[in-house]
Formats: C-alpha cells, sequence, structure tokens
C-alpha cells in the first residue's frame, strides 16, 4: 500500500511539471569593446580607459635596439687594449647570450687609428679583440665560440685627422656569425 501511494505521488508531481510552461530567459547583452583600450580600476575608484601601449615583438634581442645586445662595439683610450668599465656591461651581456645559446658563434674585430706603424697597429688591435674575449671566456662562454681579427687601421669608422675621429676607430666590434 505504501509502495502504492509512493508512486501515485510521484506521478503527480510529474504531471504537475508537465503542465506549467516554461520560459525562455534573454540571452545576456555583449559589449563591443576595442583591443585599443583596456579598463583600469582600483577598488573604490571609478573606471578610467587607457590605451594599451603595445611594444613591437623582436624575435632576435641581438637586432631588438632597446637591447644591450645590439650594442656591438667597445672603445678604448689611446695606445690600450683594457676594457674600459663603461664597456664591462656590454661585454657582460654577449657573454651570457653565449652561455645561454651554445650554438652561437662570433667574431670581434680589433680595430685602431691611423697613428702607429702598420705592424703595431696590427697588433694593437689583436689585443684588443683578444682582451674582449678573454672577458668573455672567463664569463662563461666558450673558446668555440670566438674567433679574434685584428684589422688594424684598415676599416676606419670616422674620417680625419683629430682626436673625435681617432676614438671612434679605436674599438672592437663584435659580428655574430650570419649577420
Amino acid at each position: 500500500m505504501k509502495k502504492l501511494f509512493f508512486g501515485v505521488v510521484v506521478l503527480g508531481v510529474l504531471a504537475g511539471c508537465a503542465s506549467q510552461e516554461t520560459k525562455e530567459q534573454p540571452g545576456a547583452a555583449v559589449e563591443d569593446r576595442k583591443p585599443s583600450t583596456a579598463p583600469v580600476a582600483k577598488p573604490g575608484t571609478e573606471s578610467v580607459t587607457k590605451p594599451v601601449v603595445q611594444k613591437p615583438i623582436v624575435a632576435n634581442p641581438l637586432k631588438d635596439p632597446g637591447n644591450i645586445l645590439s650594442k656591438r662595439s667597445v672603445y678604448y683610450d689611446y695606445d690600450s687594449a683594457v676594457v674600459k668599465d663603461e664597456f664591462k656591461p656590454l661585454v657582460t651581456a654577449h657573454a651570457r647570450y653565449l652561455t645561454q645559446n651554445r650554438a652561437a658563434k662570433m667574431a670581434i674585430q680589433g680595430n685602431t687609428d691611423e697613428r702607429g706603424s702598420r705592424e703595431y697597429n696590427i697588433a694593437l688591435g689583436q689585443r684588443r679583440a683578444d682582451s674582449v674575449k678573454q672577458m668573455m671566456l672567463l664569463l662563461g662562454a666558450q673558446e668555440a665560440q670566438i674567433e679574434t681579427v685584428s684589422f688594424g687601421e684598415e676599416k676606419p669608422r670616422a674620417t680625419g685627422k683629430d682626436e673625435a675621429a681617432y676614438s671612434e676607430n679605436r674599438r672592437s666590434d663584435i659580428v655574430y656569425q650570419g649577420e
């Protein structure tokens, strides 16, 4: 008897549900926003819309003008092959790049101004290139990744017979393979 009573109650409930009309709810409103702005809100303040500034994505840090790796020259004092303190972060960044990219290879090209004999300038250019290489090796780069060459006075960057031109030519240039 209890089973019969329970069955009747269940059927009554189901019949009552079937007789009710269902209403569909209206869809949610969709707001159309442009990708150039994004809302920025802090708790307790009004919502402010600020433009989103997107930096261009540069896949190669060696070509990104905002990256220190895009700088490739180390400059020297007259008759010196000592890397100045101001260029140590540059050399360190390139050494770090080589340690993180073991397949990367570079050439360091030593250059001088026109003062001095050809032989002396070739030797000085080589000492300059070797000083940058030695610093990079101490920072973790591999010997096989770095080649050094001296151009002496043969590849001046600036022409002229004044200190400004001379100082521009006393340098080591970093050139990565494939560039």
